[in-house]
Formats: structure tokens, sequence, C-alpha cells
């Protein structure tokens, strides 16, 4: 999409980049307070090439300025072992990756670290993955709450914690294990992760589901 420039004047980014405005945290993390949602379009589409992700809930944005090797690390040998997984079970996946979704209407908008549908590609993916290496920054739940993203899954503290959104009241419940892939080991998957060698890692997962099913 071609972004107008000028709608968002440099005085009005000065402002947005006022140290008064922002929260700098450890995890190299600036977030800024009272953004409209147009501004937030236009701050997301013009630095997309600059910050790895942006995350928007009611007027407060957050902007990941860069993200670790060991944050990257875990979201590649995640992704290549659930799409092992679903390759070995003959599961309908597709991946989005890191696509930014937005939804105006709840003022909402976020990058999951990962994020696949299950059967063909939709508006907004079934389930987003999420690496959490430091606390702090937006409820990233209620954002996906907002978006209407099926289950969240949390990588923290060498586990994974599952959260599916209730058709009945629209919020979500934490579960020991994904919904949407019931059959799927959570305690299995993240024995691999903490593996180096990736391809390794993915090779000795697809050899322990091939076992589960001898």
């Amino acid at each position: 999409m071609t972004v107008n420039r000028q709608l968002l004047t440099v005085k009005q980014l000065m402002l947005l980049l006022d140290p008064k405005t922002l929260q700098p945290t450890e995890d190299q993390r600036i977030i800024l307070y009272d953004v409209t949602w147009e501004q937030y379009e236009q701050l997301s589409d013009m630095f997309i090439d600059e910050f790895p992700r942006m995350t928007y809930l009611e007027g407060t944005l957050e902007i990941i300025m860069t993200t670790s090797p060991e944050h990257e690390r875990l979201k590649k040998i995640i992704a290549r072992l659930l799409e092992a997984y679903a390759e070995e079970r003959d599961i309908n996946l597709n991946g989005y990756g890191s696509t930014t979704f937005r939804k105006q209407a709840a003022k909402k908008g976020a990058e999951p670290d990962e994020c696949y549908c299950l059967g063909e590609l939709n508006e907004v993916p079934d389930i987003a993955i999420e690496i959490v290496i430091t606390s702090g920054g937006i409820d990233k739940l209620e954002v996906y709450r907002g978006l209407g993203v099926k289950e969240v899954w949390f990588w923290k503290n060498q586990q994974f914690s599952f959260y599916y959104l209730s058709e009945i009241d629209g919020k979500y419940t934490q579960n020991s294990y994904s919904k949407l892939l019931p059959n799927l080991d959570p305690v299995l998957l993240a024995s691999f992760v903490s593996e180096t060698n990736q391809t390794q890692a993915v090779k000795l997962y697809r050899k322990a589901l091939q076992n589960q099913n001898a």
C-alpha cells in the first residue's frame, strides 16, 4: 500500500518520539501512548523495514526495536518442528510467518512471531505463536482477542502455554494442550526446542512421532 507521508508530518513524528511519551524497557522495546489508528497505520507502513514488530492496543503502540538472536532462534526452531508435526500427521497447516494483522473496528494490530491457519489461509490466523523472553509490554492476549485469533501459544521458561478463545464469552482460557491440535504432545515438542542443531532436532522429532504410531 502506498503511504501518503504528508498525512503524518515530521512535527507529529517528533511529538510521538518525544522522550516524555516513551517508555524504554530492557528488551529494547519502546511504548508510545495516545497514538491514533491512522498514526499507527502510517508508522507501521513507513517503518516496516526498520523495526521488527509493532503491536497496537487502543491507542498504545509497542515497537520492538531489535530482537535477540535467541528470540529468532526459538521462533525458527518452533516453526520447523510444528511444520514437521503437521507433515507427519498429514495436517493441512499453512503459515503466514510474522505478517501484520489489523482490525480498525477493534483498534488492535499485531505481528505474531509465527502464525498458522488450519486449512486455507484466512484473513486472521487460527494459531499465533509468541516467544516470551522478557516480561512487560502490551497485553498480547487482549490484542489477539480483538483480532479474533482462535488460539495463542506462548513459549516461556522452556515450556508452552496455550490459550483458546471461547465462542461463548469471547475470552481466552488457558489449557495444558492445544485445542486446535489436540493430539500434539506439548512436552514432546518442547523437548526438542533447546536443540542447537535444528536439522537434527527436526529429524529426531519426526522419528519420535513415527515411533508413537508404531
